[in-house]
């Protein structure tokens, strides 16, 4: 009895919410109880081994952007304190100096003060349209 293959695009917890340990001991459980008459290929078998240690190495590197992402968004924001930016606002862009960042659920957000007094906050970096 073999396993099915596993696509390495999908991720290590998919879609069964397993983890790679949790993967190699259904593997070790699907030996013990195999057929010895019809016992699995080791070429089968050890070309499972290598899909699940890909797959993985695939997650750890996924994830390992998605720190490097928030790290550059965060260092991209904290760039922008004092600075004069454009942003939308309803019909037309307003201009502001950021005077505060925060970071709701990891994602930046900037307080701007604009020329007339008026405080601008949670406004995602996004919606900056230019820097001055």
């Amino acid at each position: 009895m073999a396993l099915a293959p596993i696509s390495a695009a999908a991720p290590a917890s998919a879609p069964l919410g397993l983890d790679f340990q949790s993967l190699l001991k259904i593997i070790l459980t699907q030996l013990t109880y195999q057929d010895p008459l019809k016992p699995m290929d080791n070429f089968q078998f050890v070309s499972q081994l290598a899909q699940f240690s890909q797959l993985q190495q695939s997650q750890s590197l996924n994830d390992q952007i998605g720190s490097l992402l928030s790290a550059q968004s965060a260092t991209q924001a904290t760039g922008l304190l004092g600075r004069t930016v454009d942003f939308t606002a309803g019909q037309g862009l307003v201009s502001g100096v950021v005077k505060a960042v925060s970071f709701a659920s990891g994602q930046p957000q900037v307080t701007i003060e604009t020329a007339d007094g008026q405080t601008v906050a949670g406004l995602s970096i996004a919606n900056v349209s230019q820097i001055r």
